[in-house]
Formats: C-alpha cells, sequence, structure tokens
C-alpha cells in the first residue's frame, strides 16, 4: 500500500516537472522572441518573401534562412523586367552585350540541361558593368539582360546589408550568394555600385572593409563553375569603383548619350502606348534636344501631355472637357524647348568636370615631380626664426601643353 502510494506521488511529481519544464522552454522561447530587435523585419520579410516566391514561379517551401528570407525580398516581380525591344536608341550595345553576355548565359543554361561541359572561353561573365551618364538607361539594360536570359533579377537594396548589429552584415552578404545559388540562374544587379564597392582606403570603417572583403571572396567562390550567377553593377562613375571590383567585371559596356537618331527611338518608345498625332516628324524633335539624356526625354514628353491638356482645358472655357486631343508636334516642341536651357547647363557643367577630371589624370605625374623636386630649405622670418619656403607644385610644362577648354555657361 505504501509502495503504491510512493508510486503515485513519484509519477506525479515527474508529470509536474515535465509540465513545469515545457512551460519553462515555451516561456524563454517566447522571451528570446520578443527581445529579438529584428524579429518584425523578419516576420515581414517572410510574407513578403512567400509572396513574391509564389509570382515567381519558386516553390515557396524551400528551406530559408532568416536573413535568406530578408534578401529573398529583393527579387524583382516577373512584370518589372522589360524586353530589349522596348529600349530604344541603343541597338549596336546591344547586339555586343548580346554576344558576350546572354549567349554566354544561354549556352550555360543548355550544357547544365544536357548534363555535357561547357569550356571556360564561352562560359558567361562572373561580372558586368555598365557606366555612363545618368539617365541614359543603364538600368532598363539590366532588367532587359535578365528578361533575356531568362534569370531571376536580385535588385540589391545596399541598405540591407549594413546592419547596425555586429556580425550581420557579414551574414547578410552570406545569404545574398547562397540564395543567388538556390534561385539560379540569377542576376545580381547593383545599382551606384560606385557607393558600396568604391576604391578601399585605410580610412574604411572595419566592418565596412571585412563586407567588401566578403563579398570579393564569395563572389569568386560562387560566380564561378557551373553557377549561373552574375554580378551586374551600373555606375555613373567608373573611375571610383575599386581595381579589385574592376577586374571581377571583364564585360563592361559604356551606355552614352543618345545621337539624334537614337532620341527620335527613344521618342517613339515612349509615346508608342499613347494618344499622339500621326504625322510627327520625331527626327526633327530629336534634332532640337541635343544632351538630351532618356530620361530627360521622357520628362518632356510628360510636360507635352500636359501641354495638350492645359490647352484643351483653355480652349474648353469653362465647360466640361469631353475628350483630350493626341498629343501635337508642336506640344513635343514646345516641351523640348522648356527643359532645355537646364539641361545645357547641366551638360555644360558636366563637361567641365569631366574635362578637369581629365586634366588631373593627365598631368598627375607632372604635379608628384615638380612638388618632390622643389627645394624646401628654411628662410629667415623677419623676428629671425627659420621658416620653410612654401612649396611651388607648379607644373613643369607650359600654359600651351597644358591647355584645357572650359565651355562658359549662359
Amino acid at each position: 500500500m505504501a509502495d503504491n502510494g510512493l508510486r503515485t506521488e513519484l509519477i506525479s511529481l515527474a508529470i509536474r516537472l515535465a509540465a513545469g519544464g515545457f512551460f519553462t522552454y515555451l516561456s524563454v522561447k517566447w522571451m528570446i522572441k520578443a527581445m529579438d530587435p529584428n524579429r518584425a523585419a523578419i516576420d515581414a520579410a517572410r510574407k513578403k518573401a512567400d509572396e513574391l516566391l509564389r509570382r515567381l514561379g519558386i516553390d515557396h517551401h524551400v528551406e530559408l534562412t532568416e536573413h535568406e528570407m530578408r534578401i529573398a525580398t529583393l527579387f524583382a516581380p516577373p512584370e518589372d523586367c522589360i524586353e530589349p525591344e522596348q529600349i530604344g536608341g541603343h541597338d549596336e550595345l546591344w547586339t555586343e552585350i548580346d554576344d558576350r553576355v546572354i549567349l554566354p548565359l544561354a549556352l550555360m543554361a543548355r550544357s547544365k540541361m544536357n548534363g555535357d561541359r561547357l569550356s571556360s572561353l564561352v562560359a558567361p561573365p562572373p561580372g558586368v558593368l555598365l557606366y555612363g551618364p545618368p539617365g541614359c538607361g543603364k538600368t532598363l539594360m539590366a532588367r532587359a539582360i535578365a528578361k533575356s536570359a531568362n534569370a531571376r533579377f536580385l535588385n540589391l537594396d545596399l541598405s540591407i546589408l549594413t546592419d547596425k548589429w555586429y556580425g550581420e552584415s557579414q551574414k547578410l552578404t552570406a545569404a545574398l550568394f547562397s540564395v543567388a545559388v538556390k534561385f539560379q540562374p540569377t542576376i545580381i544587379f547593383i545599382d551606384e555600385i560606385d557607393s558600396f564597392l568604391r576604391n578601399r582606403s585605410t580610412t574604411d570603417h572595419e566592418s565596412t572593409a571585412i563586407m567588401k572583403a566578403q563579398f570579393m571572396t564569395l563572389w569568386d567562390g560562387f560566380a564561378s563553375g557551373t553557377n549561373e550567377i552574375m554580378v551586374l553593377g551600373a555606375t555613373n562613375r567608373r573611375s571610383d569603383v575599386d581595381e579589385a571590383i574592376l577586374r571581377r567585371m571583364p564585360a563592361q559596356f559604356k551606355v552614352p548619350m543618345p545621337s539624334c537618331r537614337s532620341r527620335a527611338q527613344i521618342l517613339e518608345k515612349i509615346l508608342i502606348d499613347e494618344h499622339v498625332a500621326t504625322n510627327i516628324d520625331y527626327l526633327d524633335i530629336a534634332s532640337h534636344a541635343d544632351h538630351f539624356a532618356g530620361s530627360d526625354l521622357r520628362e518632356a514628353c510628360r510636360m507635352a501631355a500636359l501641354i495638350r491638356v492645359r490647352k484643351d482645358l483653355k480652349s474648353a472655357r469653362g465647360s466640361k472637357l469631353k475628350a483630350v486631343q493626341p498629343i501635337q508636334e508642336a506640344d513635343l516642341r514646345e516641351a523640348v524647348l522648356k527643359m532645355k536651357q537646364d539641361v545645357s547647363t547641366r551638360s555644360q557643367r558636366s563637361n567641365i568636370v569631366s574635362e578637369f577630371t581629365r586634366y588631373v589624370e593627365e598631368n598627375y605625374d607632372h604635379f608628384v615631380n615638380d612638388a618632390n623636386n622643389t627645394s624646401t630649405s628654411p628662410s629667415q622670418s623677419d623676428d629671425g626664426c627659420e621658416v620653410p619656403n612654401a612649396v611651388d607644385a607648379t607644373p613643369s610644362k607650359t600654359s600651351d601643353d597644358l591647355e584645357v577648354t572650359i565651355p562658359e555657361l549662359d
């Protein structure tokens, strides 16, 4: 009888201990979850990632870590990528991109499907750089490359890699490439790459330097072999990008300002689905839009549409406007003339900076040599103290040799 009572008491104690331990486990788990500063961001990222993966046709049951889930939210929806035919004014450039980038990606995909070995000579480049003036369509080209190559487009938001908690940036950088591998073929697009992977210096913060080094190491490891991963960067200032990064981007393409004929093509592409007159001479409009980038032409078209609406409202004289008339050539011409002064001034300032930069780069050695060869022996001041002479850093070349043409601003 006593044994039965002891056994019952032990069983009861074991049940109470198990229940207490389980309750303690749940409490500690809830407390850790509540104290996690990134919990809200992780939960939001998980919901967004599930939706994006569903739209991309990817099995959303793929196992992803918390850091990979945050990176997965950066995949662009399929409708954000465009066809190459939607971009105007860069036919020759696109032909070169097609040969050097898109064709190798297609060969890589076919070799993996057939189980064949692809020669390294025709393998896609690990990195591609698009550089040139702002507003010329570098981002549009990046999206078109992803569309043509049937690759997923991961638009890297640099702010997501700069976490305030120590070590998180390194984990997110590693997650960037691991996600790209899981969902390959993947194009990792870095807009304004010069702000992230600019020339390294001793003044860089420790965490930033570590993150850059890790990024390059992972890049070398993942963007090679049979992995269908490519890093695609865009910048307005190619000279600011670190040399080690440029070495990893052997395929570099300059996206120039559009020519007159290219501007006419861009205008046609922008207005192809708009309500416009059928007798517009786009080439004539483009001839008056010198120094206009693609973004400037889009803004000019927007202004022309508003000019047409304003004219129609004025002609209605307070009565209800039944329908807006199609955009006329005169509306486009008026919009271009309104923008021309601002665009020309901006172009002149850009030319001044470009000429000055070229002048400094071409004559840098002369500045350094003359500064090193200048005598710096001390001289006597009025009170008898020795003071060093000012260094004369005037270049040894004459002014005629170092002539720089600076355009005048209006």
